[in-house]
């Protein structure tokens, strides 16, 4: 009997029958104004019931975790660009508005031990980063980008200009910032007592606010958000408004008043461009080195919660706010935990903000440096995997 020739990969394409989606990536069909409409609807409902129960940051926890449910099953809507970069923008301002210059003087006072924070903080992750390099869990220096405890889309964007594979780096920085959001809030949920967990989270929604202080803090907010897209800093609609900001408060010449529904809407803004990002290819691209990837967070989480001891024992701080001064990133996201618990907002947020600027600083010579010093042990330069 002859045997029928075996059909190549262009014949089956071929085929009338079009393969279906995967059963994971179904949401893809519905039309984008559906899929909005789906995520918008199921976020609210569990922030609320997120919210209930006193979890810190809900209504950046439960958009998240509602994105990466739709991102992974084949959702094919994404935050618009503009929306995520204000959100970033109206966080900084909000960060630069709980500065003080108490918190200024006493960084001033112990700047050698926030500094010394911070740099163990960098070397634990780029001796994470050299080891996935030279095991070749992962291709090139993306091991190296990918570890960086902080300014997660400043690193993939630099990391995509020196020639890392942008979309291995994102998921490393990006699953970073998920476990670090979920333990950090775990927690501070635990770690807070009941009353003043319930306290700190009992917000005015609508308060009465001046309308006119409103109005020039929206201002500032787009005006800086602007500035820094065309600065080309990285991360510029989140650092510039830091910076001016945190000038302007200390200096009494403008009062910020972001009311909590406002801040409510860029919290979600952002934990929906975090969670859509993990999209059913990305997590294929990535699955082989996982486990590997998510020992080396568990890892830096871990040093820095313990290193987060000197800080009580040196600094007189409690252990929520040490530790949350020192969880691995990012900024945002540790920003939005520690404005919604009973800690040292301003402390949190100056030695948050320190490491920010060290990692944008010293990130890329060292990523370079690293990566020159582990060349023999890769099989060659950076090439996206297909």
């Amino acid at each position: 009997m002859r045997r029928l020739p075996v059909s190549s990969d262009s014949d089956l394409s071929d085929l009338p029958n079009t393969p279906q989606p995967a059963p994971n990536e179904r949401i893809g069909r519905l039309p984008k104004s559906l899929q909005w409409l789906l995520m918008v609807t199921v976020s609210l409902g569990f922030s609320v019931l997120l919210h209930e129960f006193h979890v810190p940051a809900a209504l950046l926890l439960g958009p998240m975790i509602i994105g990466i449910i739709m991102g992974t099953n084949g959702a094919t809507i994404a935050t618009p660009k503009p929306i995520y970069l204000g959100a970033q923008s109206v966080l900084g301002v909000m960060i630069g508005g709980s500065m003080s210059i108490g918190i200024l003087t006493s960084f001033t006072h112990d700047w050698p031990l926030i500094l010394g924070v911070t740099a163990l903080t960098m070397i634990a992750s780029s001796l994470l980063g050299w080891i996935l390099c030279v095991r070749q869990v992962l291709p090139g220096t993306a091991g190296i980008w990918g570890s960086s405890p902080g300014a997660a889309s400043a690193m993939v964007i630099m990391a995509e200009a020196f020639g890392a594979d942008a979309r291995l780096v994102a998921f490393m920085q990006y699953v970073r910032v998920v476990i670090v959001v979920a333990v950090a809030s775990s927690i501070a949920n635990l770690w807070v007592d009941p009353e003043l967990a319930a306290a700190a989270g009992t917000y005015d929604w609508f308060p009465a606010i001046d309308y006119g202080q409103f109005a020039i803090t929206l201002a500032l907010v787009v005006g800086l958000c602007v500035a820094g897209i065309y600065s080309r800093l990285p991360s510029g609609p989140l650092l510039l408004p830091i910076i001016i900001t945190t000038i302007l408060h200390i200096n009494e010449w403008v009062d910020i008043v972001l009311p909590e529904w406002f801040l409510g809407l860029a919290y979600a803004a952002i934990g929906w461009a975090v969670g859509l990002k993990f999209t059913p290819a990305v997590i294929r691209h990535a699955a082989y080195a996982l486990p590997k990837i998510l020992l080396s967070i568990t890892v830096l989480i871990a040093f820095c919660a313990s290193i987060s001891v000197l800080l009580v024992l040196f600094m007189d701080v409690d252990p929520l706010t040490a530790y949350l001064a020192t969880s691995p990133g990012g900024l945002d996201s540790v920003a939005i935990i520690a404005a919604s618990t009973n800690v040292d907002l301003s402390f949190i947020l100056v030695l948050q903000a320190t490491r920010f600027f060290m990692v944008l600083a010293l990130g890329p010579p060292l990523a370079r440096l690293i990566a020159r010093r582990t060349a023999k042990f890769t099989p060659g330069p950076d090439v996206p995997l297909s």
